[in-house]
């Protein structure tokens, strides 16, 4: 059986990938946290294969800070089959803004967790700020925060005039949803304000997969128009006892086991339908 049985050939959207160029080409931030490997277009085109995918969103990491040419390279490169979320400084004009737009950008990413800043307040202003710039470009802000930050945001982003995706199942941390974190993130998502990303489950504290199964269908009978898919590729990590200027091999992540994952969580229904295909293709406007 094929990895997209049930879902229309040549339209499924892998939404979190990042592409990883050269050091000569695009040098990473001399502060950085970790470094990693080259990881091609080429190479990445040979992944959504592997997946039954034809389309995938690229993330700028972490590694480039507000340099985004290699994402925009690569957008470039797969030409309409690729979109991206981009970093950028705060004082970037509505031109440069449509600009990007026309090259396929569709968000901008607040990366807080990768960046070690660690500010409720700080990512609530920026939500602020950035909700007001992007409304009339019709983008969204990615966030990739810890649950309890976001969580005391709930009130920003249910009056900001955008979407909000977030990151890795917005870093949940537990199955039960008994917390008043997890009750207010749950009541904001069947607003339909947020989408939460299924994707980088090994960077989760939930071991047990037929646990995360529980809160992946949770999501799914509440607000299955506001879930995406994500592999996470290359699978980034910074190698115990490294230094962050060291090259860190990638996580190894079984294909076969992404794979039976995702059909785990959307068996059913209409599911792989709606999460791989219909749902990014609208947020993305593919």
């Amino acid at each position: 059986m094929s990895a997209m049985a049930g879902v229309g050939v040549g339209v499924g959207v892998d939404t979190h990938v990042h592409i990883i160029g050269s050091q000569i080409d695009y040098p990473m931030l001399p502060e950085r946290r970790y470094t990693p490997s080259q990881a091609t277009v080429d190479s990445l085109q040979t992944h959504l294969q592997h997946l039954g995918l034809d389309r995938a969103v690229i993330i700028q990491p972490s590694i480039y800070g507000l340099d985004n040419r290699c994402t925009l390279d690569a957008l470039e490169a797969l030409q309409n089959k690729a979109r991206a979320v981009l970093v950028l400084p705060e004082n970037v004009s509505d031109a440069e803004l449509n600009a990007f737009d026309v090259q396929g950008a569709r968000g901008i990413r607040l990366n807080i967790e990768s960046t070690g800043n660690f500010s409720a307040a700080d990512l609530a202003m920026q939500l602020q700020f950035w909700g007001a710039r992007l409304a009339d470009i019709g983008w969204h802000i990615q966030v990739y925060a810890p649950m309890t930050w976001i969580a005391q945001c709930v009130e920003v982003i249910a009056k900001l005039p955008v979407p909000v995706v977030l990151d890795h199942f917005a870093l949940w941390t537990e199955v039960a949803c008994a917390s008043d974190e997890a009750r207010a993130l749950l009541d904001l998502f069947a607003t339909g304000k947020i989408y939460i990303k299924l994707s980088a489950s090994y960077r989760l504290p939930i071991d047990c997969p037929s646990e995360l199964t529980v809160l992946v269908h949770r999501f799914l009978f509440l607000r299955p128009d506001r879930l995406l898919w994500g592999s996470d590729w290359p699978h980034t990590n910074r190698e115990a006892g490294k230094l962050p200027t060291e090259v860190s091999q990638f996580r190894s992540i079984s294909l076969e086991g992404m794979l039976d994952e995702r059909r785990i969580w959307l068996e059913g229904s209409n599911w792989q339908q709606q999460v791989l295909v219909d749902n990014p293709s609208q947020l993305y406007r593919f």
